[in-house]
């Protein structure tokens, strides 16, 4: 059987170690502040990103990989496991970002036919890691090609997933929003709660006065979703670890629970979530 390997852009945020026990090779996007560019993940990582967005008089700017750089990356895997390789890449939500087009743009460059298959993932953040941490985990264990195709689409399909603001801030900064709305939730202490569609596009799904309320909205709804089922998890945060680890332990008391990943939201949800937001990504076995 042709080796199979596993491809994702740095918004998919998985743990580092995670990345180099899968073997999941990893294509970055980049974030500017003013006249300084970083390349997500590895000239910057979370921790220093919020820290900037908190000081910085500057909106960041986040940028997908070029058609170069995918390109690149495919004919590196090429040469390093076989033209007989086949390469699955599963990428940010087109939704959000050109990282999909590139990507196609980039196959489409290639000298040589490859058995490469693009995803659009129509997600973002550790709700798309998801998706590559389970890929990945097939590929080891010998899954076919099309076994992990399947399972991604299912998961795609069937993944629920929501963000907590904790901050209107950085929506206003960035546009989302307007000033005025901004100052007001603030004052009323409201809490959008926000979640990607079938397109993989954002939406607001309510707002709720106050954390807990918020909390417990989202929680509501990812139980009228799973039912008694087993479930698979992701919780993300944005510079918000404790907040992270609270609603892991509160997930495992309400759900039944076969794997939960808990990961820093990086810089390009984050720059539009601001730091102190949370998330929760829950798919059906």
């Amino acid at each position: 059987m042709s080796p199979i390997v596993i491809v994702t852009d740095s918004a998919s945020d998985i743990d580092p170690a995670l990345i180099t026990e899968l073997g999941i090779e990893i294509v970055p996007l980049k974030v500017s502040f003013g006249a300084e560019t970083f390349l997500d993940g590895i000239t910057i990582r979370s921790a220093e990103f919020f820290e900037r967005l908190r000081s910085s008089d500057v909106f960041p700017r986040t940028s997908q990989p070029s058609p170069v750089e995918f390109s690149q990356k495919f004919q590196e895997i090429s040469e390093k496991h076989g033209a007989d390789v086949c390469i699955i890449a599963i990428l940010l939500s087109s939704q959000l970002s050109g990282t999909y087009q590139s990507a196609v743009i980039g196959k489409g460059m290639l000298e040589q036919d490859l058995d490469l298959t693009i995803i659009d993932s129509k997600k973002g953040a550790m709700f798309e890691g998801l998706l590559v941490v389970e890929a990945a985990k097939m590929a080891r264990a010998g899954c076919s090609k099309q076994q992990i195709l399947d399972e991604v689409d299912r998961m795609i399909q069937q993944m629920q997933n929501f963000f907590i603001i904790d901050t209107l801030e950085f929506l206003q900064k960035g546009g989302r929003i307007g000033r005025a709305s901004a100052f007001i939730g603030s004052l009323l202490n409201i809490k959008p709660i926000l979640s990607l569609d079938a397109n993989g596009a954002v939406y607001a799904f309510d707002k709720v006065r106050g954390n807990k309320k918020a909390v417990a909205r989202m929680l509501n709804e990812l139980k009228s979703y799973a039912a008694d089922a087993r479930v698979k998890v992701a919780i993300l945060h944005a510079n918000a670890l404790e907040e992270a680890k609270s609603l892991k332990e509160r997930v495992a008391q309400e759900f039944q629970v076969i794997e939960t990943y808990i990961s820093e939201i990086g810089p390009v949800i984050g720059a539009h979530i601001g730091p102190g937001g949370i998330a929760c990504a829950m798919v059906k076995e």
